[in-house]
């Protein structure tokens, strides 16, 4: 056994560690497009030296690849076409407890798997959910109907008080899923970053 190829392994996961770190920690499934074609890249150049004896390119192209992350991530930041481009925008699926059925072919996503992600979620019915949306990630993001959310700590004391009120609309900031449902961006203080 050759020991160089022991030694180039063993440079090349120290490397491609740190590497890494400089891309961001996220699993598979909060990947965006642009992160899962890079993080496959990396994992098949990171064993071409191995094969080959071209470690400092190796290197050098693992490092570059991950820069041009950092700075397509860093473009998403700066300019919201970027995002929609790369990352894509979540799309509501269930609207008032009534899949969105032409989203959902468009999406190629079946009413089974939705029912199985919602099932995975605790929720047993589509009526129960006020807004569904799939997230450009494949994550469920989802509001319950105000009859199916659970009882918080807040209006659990205030029942025992004995002046707990029905739940009213918040007039509040609109909730997370109003950007979806009207296609565009909130402005806010996170925003500015943009």
């Amino acid at each position: 056994m050759n020991v160089d190829v022991i030694w180039e392994s063993v440079l090349l996961v120290a490397a491609g560690i740190l590497i890494l770190r400089i891309a961001g920690r996220k699993s598979i499934s909060q990947m965006s497009l642009a992160q899962t074609v890079v993080m496959i890249s990396i994992g098949s150049i990171i064993i071409q030296p191995i094969i080959e004896d071209s470690l400092w390119n190796t290197t050098v192209a693992t490092l570059v690849f991950v820069l041009m992350l950092v700075f397509i991530e860093y473009l998403q930041l700066k300019f919201n076409r970027v995002e929609r481009f790369v990352t894509g925008k979540a799309k509501v699926i269930i609207e008032n407890g009534v899949p969105q059925y032409e989203t959902l072919r468009k999406m190629r996503f079946t009413v089974d798997t939705l029912e199985m992600r919602l099932r995975q979620q605790g929720i047993s019915s589509i009526a129960d959910v006020k807004t569904a949306t799939l997230e450009p990630n494949g994550q469920l993001g989802y509001e319950l109907i105000e009859d199916a959310k659970p009882l918080t700590v807040g209006q659990f004391k205030e029942m025992m008080a004995g002046r707990i009120e029905l739940p009213r609309e918040s007039s509040g900031p609109p909730d997370v899923f109003e950007e979806v449902r009207k296609d565009r961006h909130r402005v806010s203080n996170a925003d500015n970053l943009r």
